[in-house]
């Protein structure tokens, strides 16, 4: 970044997106600042990118929308591009506000009723201490929920609920919910830690921290990119994708420098 590409902000989001910039060239790096500016103005513009969390993790990479600006052709590249599960992310203060617990704790207080679902533990991820997952819905407006068309619909109006949930009053968000969507449904809804990426730094985390840091609906909507041998794409496979559609991709290590410095 030279001199003449140094403005005056705007706003309080620019004057972060200012400062983050120049924490992240003396901490991590000239080339890695550029990349993190370039995939929150990618977001912003509705673009993909591409997020990897992490070697000792799941070492896998999601492709990843803002899910304010989900449509079909972006459920139709998610699925056609990417091809693992297409889930919807949702911050811990917009999970909070709406109600939505655990699916492992649903399975666990529901284990009384339906005792073999006490086997059915998560306590043996491989990757992580928990999993992020909710439950599943599908927007009241939609046929199956399954079409790109459905689940375009259930994505997007759910985004303007999480985009709206934190300006109204408490007990909106639940209502509106309720009113509008069923469940079991087509989209799979994660949860994401709190404090953000304070202990779990999975996708979930990484990619929801990433659209609080640009400023939209703190929602992501990811996809793990599979590879034709049957296992997830690897590491390089994925970057040379990138690179042959000029899109981003960052691993989650930056993402959770950037966070830390956005966030103190």
């Amino acid at each position: 970044m030279g001199p003449a590409e140094i403005r005056t902000p705007s706003s309080e989001l620019e004057t972060k997106k200012l400062v983050l910039t120049i924490i992240l060239i003396y901490t991590a790096g000239l080339q890695t600042a550029v990349d993190l500016q370039r995939a929150i103005e990618a977001l912003r513009a509705g673009a993909f990118i591409l997020v990897y969390d992490g070697d000792g993790r799941e070492a896998e990479t999601d492709l990843t929308i803002a899910s304010e600006f989900v449509s079909p052709a972006s459920i139709r590249t998610l699925r056609k591009e990417a091809g693992g599960l297409i889930c919807m992310t949702l911050s811990g203060e917009v999970r909070a506000r709406i109600g939505l617990p655990f699916m492992a704790d649903v399975l666990r207080r529901a284990t009384r009723a339906y005792p073999v679902l006490a086997a059915l533990s998560t306590e043996d991820i491989k990757y992580d201490r928990h999993s992020a997952f909710s439950i599943s819905v599908n927007h009241r407006d939609t046929f199956t929920g399954v079409t790109d068309i459905d689940r375009a619909k259930t994505i997007s109006r759910l985004a303007g609920i999480a985009k709206e949930a934190t300006k109204r009053e408490n007990g909106w968000a639940a209502d509106v919910f309720a009113n509008e969507f069923r469940s079991p449904g087509h989209v799979p809804l994660l949860n994401a830690a709190e404090p953000l990426l304070a202990e779990r730094r999975g996708h979930t985390e990484l990619t929801t921290a990433l659209m609080i840091m640009a400023g939209l609906a703190p929602t992501a909507t990811i996809c793990e990119m599979m590879a034709d041998d049957g296992h997830a794409v690897s590491k390089e496979d994925a970057k040379a994708y990138a690179r042959a559609r000029n899109l981003v991709f960052l691993e989650g290590q930056d993402i959770v420098r950037a966070w830390r410095s956005w966030s103190a």
